[in-house]
């Protein structure tokens, strides 16, 4: 292979991406608050279906590894609030879709550094990603958060009231595209956001793109969930699981245009399943 890298051993891939849900492979020798499932790893109400896609969110294989950065990196450092957000996740059929709280911590940080103020969230499922900015931004920031499914996004609401910063929250019921098609009519909305977290559809991240990169000004960023979709990226599709094999499709082109995209500077993070940050550069 060019550049002297070795082919990825796929048998390899294969057997780590296949293998039990990790609850059924160690018991942790510690238990902390909410760690039965501590990363929306596993679910309630996923316990009956067995061979589940979903059931190994992570990319850090080594679940001693993925132990020992939470209990010693991530957990202690949660605010109280966001373990609740999880707990009550965990309990939803698709509990997956929830935020890890490894990749959350780095967000917080992102945010920090940019001194941000003004972001929007396209996908918001039950807001562990959005009482998380919500906490970490002024007091008088605000977040453009928008989703199609209201009702999940009031699973997570109580949380959100309690915590105090559900001033800070513009929740849009909607599917994202029509309201950022509406924000780019008003010139005042062009390079107005400072940040931008998209979890959403996965099949039209690149029309998000297209789209926040007129509302994200230049240096700030917009950050993209899911870009390593279980690590299944590169498995050949017939070892990828049916359910998965579409937005992995679509997710190896969605990678490809943004390492090919000038406008931006990126990092891709073996977080979660996988994060690409995007800083605009012009």
């Amino acid at each position: 292979m060019a550049g002297g890298l070795a082919a990825p051993n796929f048998a390899a891939l294969k057997a780590v991406y296949e293998r039990p849900s990790l609850h059924r492979i160690m018991q942790p020798k510690k238990q902390l608050a909410f760690s039965g499932r501590r990363m929306n790893l596993h679910s309630k109400a996923s316990h009956e279906v067995e061979g589940s896609p979903w059931d190994n969110k992570g990319l850090l294989q080594s679940q001693e590894l993925y132990e020992y950065v939470l209990e010693t990196s991530v957990y202690p450092r949660e605010a109280a609030a966001l373990k609740e957000i999880r707990a009550i996740t965990e309990n939803h059929p698709e509990f997956f879709m929830g935020a890890t709280p490894d990749s959350g911590q780095l967000i917080a940080m992102l945010l920090n550094l940019l001194n941000a103020k003004n972001t929007i969230e396209l996908g918001v499922f039950t807001g562990y990603s959005l009482l998380l900015t919500a906490l970490t931004i002024p007091d008088d920031g605000k977040i453009l958060a928008i989703d199609p499914n209201q009702q999940t996004y009031e699973m997570g609401l109580p949380v959100i009231r309690k915590a105090g910063v559900e001033h800070k929250i513009d929740f849009k019921n909607s599917p994202a595209l029509p309201v950022l098609d509406k924000l780019l009519e008003d010139d005042k909305s062009r390079d107005s956001f400072d940040f931008a977290f998209v979890d959403a559809d996965k099949t039209n991240y690149g029309k998000y793109h297209e789209r926040l990169m007129q509302l994200v000004k230049i240096g700030g960023l917009i950050v993209y969930d899911n870009t390593l979709w279980y690590g299944s990226i590169v498995m050949p599709e017939e070892s990828v699981h049916e359910l998965m094999r579409q937005d992995r499709s679509y997710f190896l082109e969605f990678n490809r245009f943004l390492a090919a995209d000038t406008r931006i500077q990126i990092s891709q993070v073996p977080l979660g399943d996988g994060m690409t940050i995007c800083r605009r550069l012009f």
